[in-house]
């Protein structure tokens, strides 16, 4: 029987790249998403991937989420934290609001995600968790501090979590993309692209969603089980660490 996967922020950008590679590697895939709904019912239209529309911030939401996802399709045995916003801007004009909904979204949702799936993991002795970070959690970016704050705390998280889940064969791995050719980085003013972000890129170019996918599917694996707490930089060579 495949094996489930839920994938957060699952049916746009990376997050629908990591979907559909995981579909293609054999895995039932589900996707949840926060507020598009006619992205998502294209998505389903496109894949056959199912998708559910939750709040990943909101504890409650993402505990009924996930019941209703293991009702519907099983046991959710591979969980891709991804979903993620932005709302950038230099700390000396950050407000509260981008401040909080930040961190809820980036960092607090991966309580809400994974605490909801960790006893199942544990009773079933298997597990996958794998938070999608940022670059700029491991290096930190000017007008992003809510962001980067955000994203070196999920590091934090898989470092502390795997050793939690080791021994009941859970592994809790992060990824840190750089800059990747999605829709809201290709809406970059290209001279900006040219002349500001593609030269700290030593192999030259953006990412693609697809490279990320194919990350996170060997990290699924159950030959992977040896691999956890690790952070894996896909970043073009922009920060080597």
């Amino acid at each position: 029987m495949a094996r489930v996967a839920l994938v957060t922020g699952g049916s746009r950008g990376i997050g629908a790249a990591i979907s559909k590679g995981l579909k293609a590697a054999g895995y039932t895939v589900a996707a949840s998403y926060a507020g598009n709904d006619d992205a998502a019912a294209a998505f389903t239209r496109e894949t056959g991937i199912p998708t559910y529309k939750w709040d990943v911030s909101d504890f409650d939401a993402c505990a009924a989420g996930v019941a209703k996802v293991e009702a519907d399709l099983g046991p959710i045995d591979v969980l891709v934290n991804n979903a993620g916003i932005t709302k950038d801007g230099m700390f000396h004009k950050m407000t509260k609001d981008q401040w909080y909904a930040v961190i809820n979204t980036n960092l607090n949702s991966l309580f809400n995600m994974t605490r909801p799936v960790w006893e199942g993991m544990r009773a079933r002795k298997f597990g996958r968790v794998i938070c999608i970070s940022s670059v700029n959690g491991q290096k930190g970016q000017m007008g992003q501090v809510n962001y980067s704050a955000a994203k070196a705390g999920d590091i934090g998280f898989v470092k502390a979590l795997a050793q939690e889940g080791a021994r009941a064969g859970i592994t809790v791995n992060a990824i840190c993309p750089g800059y990747i050719a999605t829709e809201m980085v290709r809406a970059i003013d290209p001279a900006v692209l040219e002349k500001a972000i593609l030269p700290q890129i030593p192999v030259g170019r953006l990412g693609e969603p697809e490279e990320i996918a194919r990350a996170v599917v060997f990290l699924a694996a159950d030959e992977a089980g040896f691999i956890t707490g690790s952070t894996l930089s896909a970043n073009g060579g922009q920060l080597m660490s």
